[in-house]
């Protein structure tokens, strides 16, 4: 943990005009259970990415995609964005840091494959969702039941 409360948030984000965006930290994935396909190589794996808007939202959503990557043999990202006002410091969001970690990494045993949790520290949650997420992602919002 560094003096900034922020610990292992290291790799910066940089959208137009090199602007840090946002900080990120990247949780180790959590493996449920085995996919039916596994390719020879991890890089090969098809990732959906699952952006948290709020946790009764989130949940199933992941639990959706979850389904869906088991059966394509792919992996799951959660993306959490969480937004620093511009008063404060990158490195110092209002929420602590390690409760925010704790949390995402109890939703993400939830999931049953294998799931890597992304967190960023940022300015603005829309650039740094196009920033991280390649062209032609498949990503997964959880919103409310209509």
């Amino acid at each position: 943990m560094t003096s900034s409360g922020v610990g292992e948030y290291s790799q910066v984000v940089v959208g137009h005009y090199n602007i840090s965006l946002a900080i990120e930290k990247t949780l180790a994935p959590f493996t449920g259970r085995p996919t039916r396909h596994e390719p020879k190589r991890i890089d090969e794996r098809l990732n959906i990415a699952v952006v948290f808007t709020t946790v009764e939202a989130t949940l199933p959503a992941l639990r959706k995609c979850g389904v869906l990557a088991n059966s394509l043999g792919a992996l799951v990202t959660l993306l959490v964005p969480q937004v620093v006002p511009h008063p404060l410091p990158l490195e110092t969001p209002p929420a602590l840091v390690e409760f925010n970690e704790q949390r995402f990494r109890l939703i993400s045993c939830n999931s049953p494959v294998e799931t890597t949790v992304r967190i960023f520290l940022c300015r603005d949650r829309l650039e740094t969702l196009k920033s991280v997420l390649s062209p032609r992602s498949l990503v997964v919002l959880g919103g409310r039941s209509r």
